[in-house]
C-alpha cells in the first residue's frame, strides 16, 4: 500500500429479520447502501436475513433453487449497484432432501457474479429447559469448507455455529479475514459468542467480520446480535450490541503481516 492510499474497509449489517422476505430484502437494501456510502469495500449480511419464519417450515418453504430465484436476484442486483463485494450471510436453498433446504452463504463480487456459495456444515443442537433447537430437522448439512479470494485478500466464510469448530477454520489455509454470519440465541450468545470470536481471530491471526440477527423476533425468538469487527491481534475494532446497524472498520494488510511476523505461531504448527 503506498503512502496516502486508503485502506480497504468492510461492513457487517445487523438486522432483526421478520417472517417477510419483502421486507426483510428492504431493510437490508438501506443497511447496504448506509455501508457504502461509509465507504465499504465488502459488506456481509447476518445468517438467515430474508426470512426468520414463525417456524423452521416457513424457511423451508422459502428456499430457492441454486442460481435463481428473488432472493439470490436482489444479492447480484444490490453488490453490482453499490460496487462491493457482498455477503449474503445465509439464504435457503434447495436440498438433495425435499424435505429440507441448505443453509447457504452466497457471495457476490461488485459487478453482480456470484463468486462463492458454503453451505452450513455444522448443524446447530442445543437443549436447556423449555429452549430447544434442532437444524437437522429441517437443514441438510455441507461438506465443503469455502474460501474465495478478493484484491484485498483471502475470504473465508463459516456460519453462525461453525464458529465452535476451529478446524474448520484451519483447512481454509491462512484466510486474511474469516467472516461469521450468525443468529446466535441470546443464551449461548451471552455466554459464548464473543470470546469465540476473538479467539478465531487470534488463533489464524486474521480480521474476524462476525455479523449476527440481534434482538426480538417475531416467532419470540431473541438473537444475541453483539456484530463486531476483530483484528488479528483479537481487539474489537468496532461493534453494535443490537438493533439493526452497520458495523464498519478499515482492513488492515500491514497488520495481518506485521502479527505474523512478530509472532509466527501459524509457522510453528506442528499438527497441520
Amino acid at each position: 500500500m503506498t503512502t496516502g492510499e486508503r485502506r480497504p474497509r468492510v461492513a457487517a449489517v445487523q438486522m432483526v429479520s421478520t417472517p417477510r422476505v419483502a421486507d426483510n430484502l428492504a431493510a437490508a437494501g438501506r443497511l447496504v447502501a448506509e455501508a457504502a456510502a461509509q465507504g465499504a469495500t465488502l459488506v456481509a449480511l447476518p445468517e438467515y436475513f430474508p426470512i426468520m419464519g414463525l417456524t423452521d417450515a416457513d424457511k423451508v418453504a422459502a428456499r430457492e433453487a441454486d442460481g435463481r430465484g428473488p432472493i439470490q436476484d436482489w444479492l447480484a442486483e444490490t453488490a453490482a449497484r453499490h460496487g462491493v463485494w457482498l455477503i449474503g450471510g445465509s439464504l435457503p436453498l434447495v436440498a438433495d432432501d425435499p424435505a429440507k433446504m441448505r443453509n447457504a452463504s452466497v457471495v457476490c463480487g461488485p459487478d453482480g457474479r456470484r463468486v462463492a456459495r458454503y453451505d452450513k456444515i455444522h448443524l446447530f443442537g442445543f437443549e436447556q429447559g423449555a429452549e430447544r433447537y434442532d437444524e437437522s430437522a429441517t437443514i441438510e448439512a455441507g461438506r465443503e469448507p469455502v474460501a474465495f479470494d478478493a484484491p484485498f485478500g483471502r475470504v473465508g466464510l463459516s456460519i453462525c455455529y461453525d464458529l465452535r469448530f476451529p478446524e474448520l477454520y484451519r483447512r481454509l489455509g491462512e484466510p486474511d479475514l474469516i467472516v461469521v454470519p450468525a443468529a446466535f440465541t441470546e443464551t449461548t450468545g451471552r455466554a459464548h459468542w464473543e470470546i469465540l470470536l476473538r479467539a478465531r481471530a487470534v488463533e489464524n491471526q486474521c480480521y474476524v467480520l462476525a455479523v449476527g440477527q440481534g434482538g426480538r423476533h417475531e416467532n419470540g425468538r431473541e438473537t444475541h446480535g453483539n456484530s463486531m469487527l476483530v483484528d488479528p491481534w483479537g481487539t474489537i475494532v468496532d461493534r453494535k450490541l443490537k438493533g439493526p446497524g452497520v458495523v464498519i472498520g478499515d482492513f488492515d494488510r500491514e497488520l495481518i503481516a506485521q502479527t505474523r511476523a512478530s509472532l509466527p505461531a501459524l509457522r510453528h504448527r506442528i499438527f497441520k
